[in-house]
């Protein structure tokens, strides 16, 4: 089991990266992504950090822990310079902060992180038919996520991800300790959303093959 989208102290979470991963692993995890909100204010600094904690985390340890960075509320002309950047310097996995109706995201935001250099959209709200297309074109994950509030439009991306074809992904968006939920819970995160075990299966097994061409599997 994975989670690809979690925020540590170096931007709102209130754990350090290694605790996360420590609490990951004894839910049964075998890889994260420590994913902090980034803007031109701090990309440095978070990349920094996630960095330094990636290449001094023990490699033998039962789970992988991959460098990751998420892309937040920011004009919609600097996703793809901030997203090059990220990637130039070693960046794993790049999430776009998506167009979630709980929060006032710029219009827009969707299409243009899709057409920069990300992993996954996050929480992506009504997102539109030709967005979906886009992701399923690039091979761009759109996120199911269980965080309160972003959940809230999880059954609208399964659907829009099943009609068109584009991956899907099962994410924790976790900011504490009571965020991190066990596998089954996700996999219940997943039901909730409408999925069924054979669309649930396809997506675990999408995100390993993500997993392995970063080398975390």
């Amino acid at each position: 089991m994975y989670n690809l989208h979690t925020h540590s102290l170096l931007s709102d979470g209130v754990l350090i990266p290694s605790e996360i991963a420590v609490r990951y692993m004894a839910m049964g995890y075998k890889a994260i992504a420590i994913t902090d909100h980034a803007d031109y204010s701090n990309i440095d600094l978070v990349i920094k950090g996630v960095m330094d904690f990636c290449a001094h985390w023990p490699k033998d340890s039962k789970i992988k822990v991959l460098s990751g960075i998420e892309l937040t509320h920011i004009p919609i002309d600097q996703f793809k310079p901030l997203a090059d950047y990220a990637r130039n310097l070693g960046i794993q996995i790049i999430i776009g902060h998506g167009q979630t109706p709980v929060e006032p995201v710029v219009e827009g935001t969707n299409r243009a992180a899709l057409e920069s250099d990300i992993d996954i959209l996050a929480h992506p709200g009504f997102i539109t038919d030709a967005d979906v297309k886009l992701a399923k074109e690039k091979g761009i994950f759109l996120e199911i996520t269980s965080r309160k509030g972003h959940s809230s439009t999880n059954a609208f991306v399964a659907e829009q991800g099943l009609k068109f074809g584009a991956k899907l992904i099962l994410n924790h968006d976790s900011h504490g300790p009571l965020d991190i939920i066990s596998p089954e819970d996700l996999r219940k995160v997943g039901k909730g959303a409408g999925l069924d075990k054979k669309a649930i299966d396809k997506i675990f097994a999408e995100v390993e093959e993500l997993l392995k061409k970063k080398g975390a599997l």
